[in-house]
């Protein structure tokens, strides 16, 4: 009886840290770029059960075997694992700024931060007072050679991540341009955004503010060169929370627990039942 309790309690520690996520989950439903959390549980080993009237060995030609053969395995109760991050694609909402970008397939903007570099999945960027891309908190968005410095409405960037500038700006000294022309006219390449991806994404932490970074897990960061996402100017990418899924969810929550927390409530019942005869014995 003291089993089971172990058991449910273990059972309703595990839907509290399910809950944990839903709530997470939804709080963020309107976080640009968010991705959501599911949590991950595994059991305690399990029990094989016996049938104890059975007991004791039998003999036999070849040997000697057990009476009590086994009718099935017993639970005893489950642990939390992880809270891993569902990286399914988000549904794109069009801004028609030029400061917005949305990828569609794998892949993160890279940024600066003072803890280092960092990746996101947000791209709701703006121009910074000295001209940079930067982000909602204001870091830096990196290109593949460093901070990305542009004008408004002066720039434009294709399907691959390429940066064009219009041409003018060419022998300006505060734009470092390339000489590499595009197929529209009067633009010159100024930089291609910085795109990466990790072996196992999994395993990426999160540091809040939309931000990800690197763990022994995921393996280091490193530009993505094939199989590039599609950069999508004027987009951005909503969570990939679905709020009727995540309700859903909370009421299996909810009824879980409850039905773990009646069973701690029958096996005190037998177990005072079982005291309280013992004792008029």
């Amino acid at each position: 009886m003291i089993r089971g309790w172990y058991t449910a309690a273990s059972g309703m520690r595990a839907q509290q840290w399910r809950l944990d996520s839903i709530a997470n989950n939804l709080a963020n439903i309107n976080t640009d770029g968010y991705k959501s959390e599911q949590a991950a549980f595994r059991a305690f080993p399990e029990l094989l059960m016996r049938r104890a009237k059975d007991d004791g060995q039998y003999i036999h030609p070849f040997g000697s075997g057990d009476n009590a053969p086994i009718i099935g395995r017993l639970g005893t109760g489950v642990e939390f694992n992880e809270n891993y991050i569902s990286f399914t694609q988000g549904a794109f909402n069009e801004t028609q700024s030029d400061f917005d970008f949305a990828l569609y397939g794998r892949g993160f903007f890279a940024v600066s931060t003072p803890w280092g570099e960092r990746y996101t999945r947000n791209g709701t960027f703006h121009l910074g007072m000295e001209g940079y891309l930067m982000t909602k908190e204001g870091y830096p968005v990196l290109g593949e050679n460093g901070p990305i410095r542009v004008q408004a409405n002066n720039f434009r960037v294709d399907n691959l991540g390429q940066i064009w500038i219009n041409a003018e700006y060419e022998n300006d000294p505060n734009v470092m341009v390339s000489r590499e022309m595009n197929t529209w006219n009067d633009t010159v390449l100024l930089d291609t955004l910085k795109i990466v991806d990790f072996e196992n994404d999994r395993y990426l932490n999160k540091q809040g503010l939309s931000l990800y970074y690197a763990t022994e897990y995921s393996g280091p960061a490193f530009i993505m060169e094939f199989d590039r996402p599609v950069v999508n100017q004027g987009f951005i990418e909503t969570a990939n929370v679905n709020p009727v899924v995540e309700m859903v969810q909370m009421i299996e929550v909810n009824r879980a627990y409850e039905a773990n927390q009646k069973v701690i409530q029958a096996h005190d019942t037998m177990l005072g039942t079982l005291i309280n005869q013992t004792a008029r014995v």
